[in-house]
């Protein structure tokens, strides 16, 4: 690639990726530079030739339950950490087990069991295994595990119990980025937590975070480092400022957006599944990012559900368009549909 990727460069470059091409430090200088509309259209166009090339219309359909939104933690990004004077909630397993009833057979191909660091569950880590035990038991799904920097001991009780998949995001792979994001954590313990899980058969979900002070020697390299992973699930999402946060006030003034980088993804990890979340935009956000490359939906709550997401843009909002339900209307406008479970599974292989 050249530093001014030309229009038939641009055409070609799905194909190249399909064919085996991987990208160099310069062709992500490139694609993360790109400005115009007409030249990231190009760059979306790439992307979906190679989702469509190993997916084709199936799109994966992933639920969310955060079932605790207590934390240990003092992570600056985040709305739930500990610091933050906000109201907090902690899912009884008679309510994880009612959420459960109302999400069977509905469609959904994975349950995503999510919480803070919650030191109700790291006094006794066998509260989560029981919880695990449980919602496998009830729905007989996948499921993805999402609780923060678990022991190993505790990673391989939860895999006994039934969890397929663990997503534990770096953030950053920007060391010194890292220190101001998840103050006082461990760099190293999240990278090997992965490797560990990875190796007792987990899939692994890593992600980063944009709009945080990133740039583009910074994004390429976390880029870089999640490839050292061999992830099944990689991510990328906007920083969203939250209320009562140490980065309440900040405003990132560069240019490298979540579409941007999930069409990067795509042509990094083109067999991989990359999430079009939910919770920045909503469904309008959803295709947004599908047609950026993106394979999943995450962050689909269960009907009726009043629990929180990640960044919640509908906070407080009465009507919220987050049920499986009304995605798969918006996907079949889309010409997309969901896939079988066996597709799923397929791709899982864990």
């Amino acid at each position: 690639m050249i530093q001014k990727m030309a229009l038939d460069e641009f055409d070609s470059l799905g194909d190249k990726v399909i064919e085996g091409y991987q990208l160099t430090d310069n062709d992500l200088r490139t694609l993360l530079s790109l400005e115009s509309e007409e030249d990231l259209e190009r760059l979306y166009s790439a992307a979906r030739k190679v989702r469509d090339h190993y997916f084709g219309n199936r799109v994966f359909l992933n639920c969310f339950i955060y079932f605790s939104t207590y934390c240990k933690n003092q992570c600056s990004f985040c709305y739930y950490n500990c610091r933050n004077e906000i109201n907090r909630y902690r899912l009884t397993m008679e309510e994880i087990k009612e959420t459960c009833k109302t999400l069977k057979g509905v469609g959904f191909h994975m349950v995503d069991l999510t919480m803070g660091e919650d030191p109700y569950y790291y006094e006794d880590p066998n509260r989560f295994v029981e919880l695990v035990q449980l919602v496998k038991e009830e729905l007989g799904l996948p499921i993805m595990i999402s609780p923060g920097l678990m022991d190993n001991a505790t990673l391989l009780k939860a895999r006994e119990k039934g969890a397929n998949f663990l997503a534990l995001y770096q953030e950053t792979y920007d060391t010194e980025l890292y220190r101001k994001l998840r103050v006082g954590q461990s760099f190293d313990g999240r990278v090997n937590a992965r490797r560990f899980a990875k190796k007792q058969g987990y899939c692994v979900e890593d992600g980063i975070l944009t709009g945080v002070g990133n740039d583009i020697e910074s994004t390429i390299l976390s880029l870089r480092g999640m490839s050292t992973n061999d992830p099944d699930m990689v991510r990328v999402m906007t920083f969203l400022p939250q209320e009562g946060t140490p980065l309440e006030g900040f405003r990132d003034k560069s240019n490298l957006s979540e579409l941007k980088i999930i069409s990067v993804l795509r042509l990094m990890f083109p067999k991989r599944l990359i999430p079009a979340s939910l919770d920045l935009e909503g469904i309008d956000g959803m295709v947004l990012r599908l047609n950026a490359g993106a394979n999943i939906v995450t962050s689909i709550l269960p009907p009726d559900s009043q629990l929180e997401g990640v960044a919640n843009y509908d906070r407080g909002l009465k009507e919220r368009d987050r049920d499986i339900k009304s995605v798969i209307q918006r996907l079949e406008i889309m010409g997309m549909k969901p896939a079988r479970q066996a597709d799923f599974e397929a791709v899982l292989g864990c």
